[in-house]
């Protein structure tokens, strides 16, 4: 170890380490290919869903700025753990698809001399497709440093006091601009991304768990009570694979509502953080065309990115995740 690395990892004696576990992006058109065959388990996409992926990202401007916007959350994450507690946390992010892997950061934390990790994924819902792999490669990598790491996880955050209230403010000033005649017979719908059946008929918790986001968002708008709005979980991002994938899917729903009568589509995206590919193209672009081609509005609502309420919250679920650890 040299001078530097034995007096940061002095400072960080004590201190608790923080993983911040997220999903990734390529970086550059250059990087989709390799970025679609780690996402296939080493599998090459053939030439049609590279196409078909490669144009997605030029439709919104060749790149996701998902990368961009989880620095962004963990700096502030970072920041707000500071201010709470000055000196006690010290932050770092693992991606699961690109660098920094999540291997990196646990092996950064150990460098520095903590004795135990809190690990939170930046997804609200449990899913052993999700949050678990992120878990998996964690754990392994904590118990691999030497010495081995103590690790705390956060399994899901979908019940913070302050999440339901960010995702209801945003949902209300959504209906609250829609204009007269389109807000006659609103349909709003809470989504996140689809799951295979297989995983879900295995007991995952990852349905029930958004589900009861949208009803707790819903709740908080009193939407129950308001005759000019329905509202509904819906699913989307569906992988392109022969397995069959959890619905009902958010386009079929639109179909659906507008040939009912609606006048439009509100969607609250509840399984996703920040604005990335399946924000962006999958409901900016793709939604938002099926909801012309209908005749109806269509609105969503903004992504939390570096809302520093959010990241303020997000600082309270790993400050209480850390004095309830080991």
């Amino acid at each position: 170890m040299t001078a530097g690395a034995a007096d940061a990892a002095g400072t960080a004696a004590g201190r608790t380490g923080v993983l911040v576990m997220a999903h990734g992006t390529p970086g550059s058109p250059g990087d989709i290919e390799a970025f679609y065959t780690r996402i296939r388990r080493g599998r090459p996409p053939s030439p049609e869903l590279l196409e078909e992926l490669t144009g997605r990202y030029e439709a919104i401007g060749g790149t996701s700025p998902l990368n961009l916007r989880t620095r962004a959350q963990v700096d502030g994450l970072a920041a707000a753990l500071e201010a709470a507690e000055p000196g006690r946390f010290e932050v770092r992010l693992g991606t699961k698809y690109v660098d920094p892997s999540i291997e990196d950061a646990v092996g950064g934390l150990a460098a520095l001399g903590v004795a135990r990790i809190v690990g939170i994924v930046l997804t609200p819902h449990q899913s052993t497709l999700g949050s678990g792999e992120y878990f998996d490669r964690a754990r392994t990598a904590a118990a691999g440093a030497q010495p081995p790491l103590g690790l705390t996880v956060i399994p899901s955050w979908h019940r913070a006091p302050a999440f339901a209230p960010l995702l209801a403010a945003r949902t209300r000033a959504v209906l609250d601009a829609l204009d007269g005649p389109s807000r006659a017979r609103t349909a709003v719908f809470f989504t996140a991304h689809s799951l295979p059946e297989r995983v879900v008929a295995a007991g995952d918790p990852y349905p029930d768990q958004v589900a009861e986001t949208g009803t707790d968002v819903a709740r908080l708008l009193d939407l129950d009570a308001d005759p000019t709005v329905r509202w509904g979980t819906a699913w989307q991002s569906a992988g392109r694979t022969a397995d069959p994938w959890i619905g009902p899917d958010l386009l079929v729903e639109m179909d659906r509502v507008a040939a009912e009568g609606a006048t439009a589509v509100v969607v609250c995206p509840v399984g996703f953080v920040s604005d990335h590919l399946e924000v962006l193209y999958d409901l900016d672009i793709e939604a938002r065309a099926r909801a012309d081609a209908l005749g109806i509005a269509f609105a969503r609502t903004p992504s939390l990115d570096d809302d520093p309420e959010f990241l303020a919250m997000l600082a309270d679920v790993v400050r209480s995740a850390a004095d309830g650890a080991p």
